[in-house]
Parts: structure tokens; sequence; C-alpha cells
């Protein structure tokens, strides 16, 4: 079975068609720069643009970077805040003409890598973490899937953590690895005396570099590991989304 994933993100909108039995892209992914302002009219014709560039008809599955319930945009970080309370899929299949499922990116991303990836046969607590323009996260119990959490906004002194984890903290500051990196070591300190997870996921673009800056990280008692999909993991578990909700109806 095949779906399209379209992954979301501050920066880049990306998408591509998932052979569902192996995680594999079957196409080169499309990407385009996230619009500046990023709201839904403007999102959304990037949305379309990219399931036209695969002439796609099928199931489709978007992420998007903030809390998603039942379709319906509840927080929007790093894009417009003319989302909140936009119904995205219901936005999202006007504009292709197909069911579309929404879900956060980091779930996805998430669930791609627990299915195809680094947590493939994991049990216990696994935290998935994706730096990009922010940090999303996502958490799993015994495999299971707890949504929609945005540990990414703990506060650690006097800010939002991924305003200075993020990959795009350390692009804007111009911070060497070792710099970055002890920003990153604080805040997966804060974030395992919260959750004490066996497993932490590292994902996101930057992930591709992970043997630069994850043997840097300290004081840190999980075992870190980086993501198998990489930056794809969005597009993969957006499509296992789509595909999911297909098979329900």
């Amino acid at each position: 079975m095949q779906a399209l994933g379209i992954d979301i993100g501050g920066t880049g909108i990306k998408g591509a068609p998932v052979d569902l039995a192996t995680g594999k892209l079957l196409a080169e992914r499309k990407k385009i720069a996230t619009p500046h302002p990023a709201t839904p009219e403007a999102v959304t014709e990037v949305v379309r643009e990219v399931a036209q560039s695969f002439g796609w008809t099928g199931a489709v599955g978007a992420t998007f970077p903030g809390v998603v319930a039942n379709g319906t945009i509840r927080s929007a970080a790093n894009v417009d805040r003319s989302w909140i309370g936009t119904d995205a899929a219901a936005q999202f299949g006007k504009a292709l003409g197909t069911d579309v499922v929404v879900l956060n990116d980091a779930d996805a991303a998430g669930v791609a890598e627990m299915t195809f990836g680094a947590g493939v046969g994991v049990k216990g607590s696994v935290l998935m973490l994706t730096f990009g323009t922010g940090v999303g996260s996502a958490l799993f119990a015994d495999g299971v899937l707890v949504p929609n959490t945005e540990f990414g906004h703990i506060e650690i002194r006097g800010k939002d953590a991924e305003k200075r984890a993020s990959e795009n903290a350390k692009v804007t500051h111009d911070w060497g690895w070792k710099d970055w990196t002890e920003r990153v070591s604080e805040y997966l300190q804060r974030v395992e005396a919260l959750l004490s997870p066996g497993l932490i996921i590292v994902g996101g673009g930057i992930s591709k570099e992970a043997d630069k800056w994850v043997p840097l990280l300290t004081g840190v008692q999980a075992k870190i590991v980086p993501a198998t999909l990489h930056n794809d993991a969005g597009i993969v578990g957006g499509a296992m989304a789509a595909a999911g909700h297909a098979k329900a109806e």
C-alpha cells in the first residue's frame, strides 16, 4: 500500500509517496520553502503544489508543527498564529480533493521511527526529539504514542528550551558544536529528570550529522541514538497516518 506524506515545518514543506510496507520513499522528495507569513492560505497552496508534483490522488497525511486535535490546529509556535482554530484536515482536503489526515509533526516522525527506524522493538519509555526550526517531541510507552507533547517548550533559564536547543538557535547564534551541544545537554538533562526515558531518539535535519554532536552530550543516563530515517521520518509518519485512517474507514 502507498500513501503521500507531506511534512510541514517552519522552514520547509516537503513530501513524497511512501511504500507503507517498508517505510521507503517511492520518489525523490519535493521540498518548497515555507512561505512567510506561513498563513493557512499560503501553506495550503504549497501543500497543493507538493501533491500535484506527484499527480497524487490517493490517501494523504500531513504533519504540522503544533498541537493537532482531530485535524484542528491548537497551537502554532513556528508558523502564523492565524492557524490556531483552523480545521487543517478540512482545508487541505478541499484543496487536494481527497481526504487528508493531519497530525503533529514530531508525533509522525516518532511513529515512523518506532515502526521502521531506531525504535523498532523497544519497550518501555521512548522519547523522540526533532531538532529543527524548533524542538518537537513524541513520547511512547511500550510502543504506544502519547500524542501532542510539547516538551520543546519546557522553560530553561527563562526561555522556551527550543530557543536554546533547536538547530535554528545554533544557526542564528552561530554556535559551534560544543557550545550548542552544551545547551542540548542541559535540555536533555531536564527532560530526563521529568520523564526518565530508557531511549532518546534524536531526529530532524541535524540528525544527519549526529556523529559530530551526539558523542558530545553529557549528563544523560538514557541511551541516545540518531533517527534512522533522519529528516524523512515526518513524511513517512504522515503517510502511515493517512493509511491508518483509510483502513479505519
